[in-house]
């Protein structure tokens, strides 16, 4: 397929939606549900100073998110919300969260901290790929 005609055929508030939904889903995950697992594990607390301005921190991320939701787009075209949903787990699942979990072993991280973050991006690249599908 010519990358011209699929790029046009990317619903681009779709993308924008998938893209934004990593915040308000990260905001609960790495807040009350996992915030006190997390900065027990990786030892950052409220006040560890971080290594970037929280700025430059959320406004990369943004972008990152929005590759992500742009190729997630690609890949799910016009599959609907069960596709959507379907390709978004198998991508977090399998290629993040595995591809975490080989850097966690050979770094010695916990496994519960594996667990906490591969879940969260299982849970937002499956979020993603169910709006994109859904709204194509």
């Amino acid at each position: 397929m010519d990358p011209s005609i699929a790029f046009h055929h990317i619903n681009w508030l779709a993308v924008i939606v998938a893209a934004a939904a990593p915040f308000v889903i990260g905001s609960l995950w790495y807040g009350p549900v996992f915030g006190q697992i997390w900065m027990r594990l990786t030892g950052i607390s409220k006040d560890t100073p971080g290594q970037n301005s929280m700025g430059l921190t959320m406004g990369m991320t943004a972008v990152l998110n929005l590759i992500i939701a742009i190729s997630l787009a690609f890949f799910i075209g016009d599959g609907g919300w069960r596709f959507g949903m379907q390709a978004g787990f198998a991508a977090g699942f399998t290629f993040v969260a595995m591809a975490f979990g080989v850097v966690y072993l050979f770094e010695s991280r916990p496994l519960k901290l594996w667990f906490v973050n591969a879940g969260y991006q299982t849970l937002v690249f499956t979020v993603m790929g169910t709006i994109l599908g859904a709204w194509h």
